[in-house]
């Protein structure tokens, strides 16, 4: 009985290898080699490209507003959060502003005595039963609580809280239930049809910002590459770092809002540069190569090279590490598979 199990085993075994290379063939005879395909290839040769003085910048909104409470009390309702579209006028927060309604009926009441005692007073002094300077103290009594129950009414209104502008909400500040201050920020909102980015351009080379004939925008990031031919070097600079602040109005675009990080270049002219397609990179750690074709055995090899300025987005400077005429590999991946099936 056990030598029958052992020899059903052994002949299951075998069956299951012998599937096994059959499917292995199939697959080797069916799948293409990659290494048999071209390998996409670029001679490099230096091009003009567009030149000029490049900082780092933020991304901030020329309308922007943040609303703080006015009232104290506890925020019982809340209407938008983060990213929110609002117009002008909706109603964002409601604060229970019962102690602010206290203080109102407080301030009434105080007005009505203070209004009675200046009547009083008027009368007496026409029947010259109190001096001039009596009747003067009741009167301006009388002032100050129409005006304590006056600014109490407009406190009490502002238990509501609107959107003073059209925009979006870039943050909220408050949370439902926490209790609200006066001069304590709630929400942030800001306009996202006009946005800008503001550089900051050291002053030795704020002569050559402002002889730019435009400046170019990039968002890494998202992929974008915005050319805007007019910006704005403000008067004034910083006096501990000696900069200036540059605004670059931006147009609608998706994606970009306040706070985000932008690179912009003040384009001066045009100049020859030898540069690569970004795309065409190997980037290990702190090692930066590119595939470069060997012409004797038309097999790629990785060489280090040291890159210089990032034009329109695509285009990398290499200064080092290559020269005009070479062939280099624009895709990675594929250069590896070519060179281990050259070997």
């Amino acid at each position: 009985m056990n030598a029958l199990c052992l020899s059903s085993l052994f002949m299951a075994a075998r069956r299951c290898l012998a599937r096994s290379v059959v499917a292995a063939g199939l697959l080797f005879s069916v799948s293409p080699s990659i290494a048999d395909e071209a390998l996409p290839t670029l001679v490099v040769v230096p091009q003009r490209v567009a030149a000029g003085l490049a900082a780092e910048a933020v991304v901030e909104a020329q309308v922007q507003a943040t609303v703080a409470a006015q009232v104290a009390g506890r925020l019982v309702e809340v209407r938008v959060d983060a990213g929110q579209a609002v117009r002008r006028g909706d109603v964002l927060l409601r604060i229970d502003a019962r102690e602010a309604a206290q203080a109102t009926q407080a301030a009434a009441s105080r007005l009505s005595v203070a209004r009675a005692q200046y009547e009083r007073s008027r009368q007496l002094r026409e029947q010259n039963f109190i001096s001039q300077a009596a009747l003067d103290r009741a009167r301006s009594e009388f002032d100050s609580a129409r005006a304590e129950a006056a600014q109490s009414g407009v406190g009490l209104g502002h238990a509501t809280v609107t959107a003073p502008i059209a925009g979006v909400v870039a943050r909220r500040h408050a949370e439902l239930g926490e209790m609200a201050a006066p001069g304590r920020p709630l929400l942030t909102l800001y306009d996202p049809a006009g946005l800008r980015v503001v550089a900051a351009v050291p002053q030795q080379r704020l002569a050559a910002v402002r002889a730019a004939r435009a400046a170019v925008v990039e968002f890494p990031e998202l992929g974008r590459r915005i050319e805007v031919p007019a910006f704005t070097v403000l008067p004034g600079a910083d006096a501990a770092t000696h900069v200036s602040l540059v605004r670059v109005n931006l147009p609608a675009a998706d994606g970009v809002a306040p706070g985000m990080a932008a690179r912009v270049t003040f384009v001066t002219g045009d100049s020859e540069r030898l540069v690569v397609p970004a795309s065409a990179l190997v980037r290990r750690g702190e090692l930066t190569a590119l595939y470069v074709v060997d012409p004797a055995r038309a097999v790629p090899v990785l060489r280090q090279v040291r890159l210089g300025e990032t034009y329109a987005g695509e285009l990398v400077e290499v200064l080092a590490g290559l020269a005009a005429g070479e062939r280099i590999a624009l895709d990675p991946a594929r250069a590896v598979i070519q060179r281990k099936a050259g070997h």
